[in-house]
């Protein structure tokens, strides 16, 4: 009985103590923290060989996962190619997640190949349509005879009459289609006045399958047809039954890039039974490119019937089918015809992306005059995780680094502060974009993507590229960990988008310019976020599912959030507003910025409904907007006013006050012991302060992502409110995990400051080639620390490698608490030997390292490795002619899409460029 309860006694400390350790831990490691990529198999030209190798390339380095997509080919290879979904294409499958399930790896892929959904099997039927418009001008007690037929010529055996009308300058509308021949002849008398006479023809884009795979060439299916859309899907079905392969752990669909795809054969129906009236009786309004009111509002009814059924008969049709196999679904949602808040939430995984390169103040950043602007910008990329926090998913993943700089010239240093911005915005599973699959016998670049970023065997960047690989992947273990903890809800008014954007009556919500086409919300979402406080993007669909539990407002998906914002926002649904005032009268928070909703959107009825709006917001309090108020409505409160600021502190949502000491990014999340946050400083703006943090907490820790390191942080109470002391310097970034209720005993983080030693390495400095194409050989005794494209060597300013920089010191005094070695300019990334022993792997700005436990009294060694990048070795190939664009379609291109060679390239610096310092700190007690 003794030994029994000593047993039970020991089980319970253990378990107490284990529990207490992982909360002061490094959350758990998994698959999914893991960064993954996009797996072009080009021609799907792969051996079991070769998938072993690339498979193995890739867990080593840290990859935690897969997403095939095939494309097309390598030239002259088509001996090697494998049809998609063929047999042998199911066997190779079949052996990648064999392997890569050895690796502790995982596998996706996409529903089709290159992009959008389609391929042989979608017949003319369910291939992507378009609607074909034309018009006649008839006068009144004319004999009016015609050819009804389509014009386009490529349409002549496609395109069916779906409708004849007839609209009188008195107001007279006529369906006339029944007067249409097969042949196409109508004779008609036409009745007094002037009349226009509009046909609409049911035609097809023709758009094929972009950048598709052998075995996969064919049409774009057509999007808004719940059968078209079953149909595609069947080939997956009859694929993996006729082999027996299981499915993939995940589907994946790219961006909405189906182009002029406006139409589809259900849609007049689908409108009179969604919108409650005949949109054929509104095709001059529809084509009026919103010069009415009437207009404006036939045009959002058409785009609000087309979102819906784009989300119906596509998204949810092909999530549900991935579901019932057992899989999941990861979509980019951007680019589509349709309220993308609720596109993205539909899916288990939403998926943003970056395109381009952004532009951070960061001292030492390299710049590359050869770049294109980030499209992906902050307020962009959390329309996909604003999806997944308020529907309660847990991923939000983003496809990054698509041409960031030019093919050849993008650093892991560039890429950092990239994917920073990326987490800071609600990302938390990472997908490159991409890595070709690549034959390891294929002569160098190997085979390649044109769309860079290359992550592979075949990039230099490659060598140094696990230590960022485990950056993302702790970063990503905290950012999985917990929930969202986002202050506010902002309405993403797309009614007001659909209103307002005219010109066409299609309108897409594509990732490219759409700052520009929605700068009131931008302007609205960056406002309240310099304010410190983080938001969310809600739909109305979300709101009317939305409750309120403890004064906060908790949406279907679990999440709470502090309060609604309303941006100044023209048009609401009449149940939506009825809704908000519901959520006010049960303890909610809803804030109207610059005034209340004054219309409701669409045709039906709009007069009666916007009275019975008025009659909402009648019974909400008073106000000219001009000053801000908070004012009871039930249990909650409606706060008004246009200072985003003034409202919220009056509202009591206080956020974030370290915006005037941090002037970086962050996003926080809450977990089972208080919160957690992920900061990074993307501005030139060292800190080195106590930083006021807007959670009340007994204790926090740091977790430094880049060197694995955590401890205790400096904390104290400031006018009652918490207060946490930083130091961080422009390009780094920091995890600060808080405790509510608990004083954690854990080691202090040590702070630092620079006493009088410093040693500047400036001489004896050797260079050798630890690894170079083409080679270069021998021991250069530069003395000075120079770019090794300024060598005496013929091969010198045309290779990729690694050299290393070595030089001996002394050092007669250890007296200083730690050492800080700081590499200054580095090209481009680079691995630190002291003394015979590693010591870090520096690939960001700052490049410095903590070296206290390597030195030692007397002489030392300093070694550094330095990668440089591909740029010089292509130059020199496009120079001598060699020929490695060897690819089918596209072939390889700029980043402005033109076929270019690199043969006048400026020669990139490369090596270690400096200044190096060593310099002492002393360990100091915060107060």
């Amino acid at each position: 009985m003794r030994k029994t309860f000593l047993l039970l006694l020991y089980v319970l400390f253990a378990l107490f103590f284990s529990v207490n350790a992982s909360e002061t831990s490094w959350p758990e490691i998994t698959t999914e923290s893991k960064p993954w990529t996009r797996w072009w198999w080009l021609g799907s030209a792969v051996d079991k060989d070769n998938l072993t190798y690339n498979i193995t390339e890739l867990g080593n380095a840290g990859i935690g996962g897969t997403e095939i997509t095939p494309i097309y080919g390598v030239q002259n290879g088509d001996d090697k190619y494998i049809d998609y979904l063929s047999p042998k294409w199911m066997s190779m499958l079949a052996h990648t997640k064999a392997v890569s399930e050895r690796m502790g790896m995982k596998v996706d892929m996409n529903t089709g190949t290159g992009w959008p959904f389609g391929g042989p099997e979608v017949t003319i039927e369910d291939a992507a349509t378009k609607a074909f418009f034309q018009e006649y001008a008839v006068k009144g007690g004319e004999n009016v005879s015609l050819k009804i037929e389509v014009k386009d010529a490529r349409q002549k055996n496609t395109a069916y009459l779906s409708r004849f009308m007839a609209y009188s300058n008195k107001g007279n509308k006529l369906d006339l289609t029944h007067l249409v021949t097969k042949d196409g002849d109508f004779n008609w008398k036409a009745p007094k006045g002037e009349w226009k006479l509009i046909a609409l023809f049911v035609g097809k884009t023709f758009q094929e399958v972009k950048r598709s795979a052998p075995g996969a060439h064919g049409y774009v299916m057509d999007h808004f047809s719940k059968s078209a859309v079953r149909n595609y899907l069947n080939k997956f079905d009859k694929a993996f039954a006729r082999e027996g392969t299981s499915f993939p752990g995940s589907f994946f669909n790219d961006s909405y890039e189906v182009y002029n795809a406006d139409w589809t054969p259900a849609l007049l129906d689908v409108f009179e039974k969604n919108r409650g009236y005949k949109l054929e009786l509104y095709f001059p309004e529809l084509l009026a490119k919103g010069e009415t009111d009437i207009s404006c509002r036939v045009v959002s009814d058409y785009r609000e019937t087309l979102g819906e059924m784009l989300l119906a008969d596509f998204t949810e049709q092909w999530t549900s089918w991935a579901n019932s196999h057992g899989a999941i679904t990861r979509n980019q949602a951007h680019g589509s015809p349709a309220n993308i808040i609720d596109l993205y939430a539909a899916v288990d995984i939403p998926e943003c992306e970056i395109f381009g390169i952004s532009d951070f103040d960061i001292p030492g950043l390299r710049y590359d005059p050869l770049r294109k602007k980030n499209d992906g910008d902050p307020v962009t990329l959390k329309m996909a995780s604003s999806a997944a926090h308020i529907a309660g998913k847990k991923y939000t993943s983003s496809e990054t680094f698509t041409w960031l700089t030019e093919h050849f010239r993008t650093s892991l240093s560039q890429c950092k502060p990239e994917i920073d911005q990326v987490f800071t915005s609600g990302v938390n599973h990472v997908f490159f974009h991409g890595t070709p699959y690549s034959p390891k016998e294929a002569d160098w670049p190997g085979w390649l993507f044109y769309a860079s970023i290359n992550m592979s065997p075949t990039n230099s960047i490659w060598k140094d590229a696990p230590a960022f690989y485990s950056y993302i992947t702790r970063v990503q273990s905290f950012l999985q960990y917990g929930e969202p903890d986002n202050d506010l809800l902002v309405y993403f008014p797309v009614y007001d988008i659909w209103y307002e954007q005219q010109g066409n009556h299609y309108f897409a919500f594509g990732i490219h310019g759409l700052r520009g086409r929605l700068p009131k919300f931008y302007s609205t979402v960056e406002k309240i976020r310099e304010s410190g406080r983080d938001v969310d993007y809600i739909s109305d669909k979300f709101i009317l599912s939305a409750s309120v539990e403890n004064g906060l407002i908790k949406t279907s998906g679990g999440t709470s959030y502090k309060a609604l914002v309303m941006p100044a926002t023209r048009f609401l649904p009449l149940e939506t507003a009825q809704k908000l005032a519901d959520l006010a009268k049960q303890g909610a928070k809803i804030i109207f910025i610059e005034k209340y909703p004054e219309g409701v959107p669409g045709l039906k009825n709009y007069a009666k409904r916007e009275k019975n709006l008025k009659k909402v917001f009648g019974k909400m309090p008073k106000t000219d907007f001009k000053q801000s108020k908070v004012n009871q409505f039930g249990k909650g409160s409606i706060i008004t006013g246009n200072n985003y600021d003034e409202i919220l502190s009056l509202a009591g949502i206080e956020g974030e006050k370290f915006s005037n000491e941090f002037k970086g990014q962050y996003i926080r999340r809450k977990n089972e012991t208080g919160h957690h946050y992920f900061l990074t400083l993307l501005t030139n703006n060292p800190i080195k302060t106590w930083v006021p943090i807007a959670v009340d907490s007994k204790s926090a820790m740091f977790f430094d992502p880049i060197t694995e390191k955590s401890g205790k942080a400096a904390l104290r109470k400031n006018n009652g409110k918490t207060e946490v002391y930083m130091e961080l310097e422009p390009g780094q970034s920091i995890i600060l995990k808080t405790f509510s209720d608990k004083d954690v005993d854990v080691n202090k983080w040590n702070y630092y400051e620079k006493n009088n030693q410093k040693i500047e390495l400036k001489d004896n400095w050797e260079i050798t080639f630890v690894q170079s194409e083409p080679a270069i050989s021998g021991i250069f005794k530069t003395g000075k620390l120079i770019s090794w494209t300024d060598l005496n060597h013929e091969n010198a300013t045309k290779n990729m490698g690694t050299t290393r920089y070595s030089t001996k010191f002394t050092v007669n005094d250890l007296s200083s608490d730690e050492y800080q070695l700081h590499l200054g300019d580095v090209r481009e990334s680079a691995r630190v030997f002291l003394n015979g022993k590693e010591v870090s792997t520096l690939f960001s700005v700052p490049y410095k390292t903590n070296i206290g436990k390597f030195l030692k009294t007397g002489e030392n060694q300093l070694e550094v490795d330095v990668t440089n990048l591909p740029a010089n070795r292509i130059s020199d190939y496009d120079k001598r002619g060699v020929e490695w664009r060897i690819f089918n379609e596209i072939n390889f291109v700029d980043l402005n899409y033109k076929k270019t060679l690199y043969d006048k390239w400026e020669t990139s610096p490369s090596g270690l460029l400096g200044p190096v310092v060593i310099q002492g700190l002393n360990v100091v007690a915060v107060r």
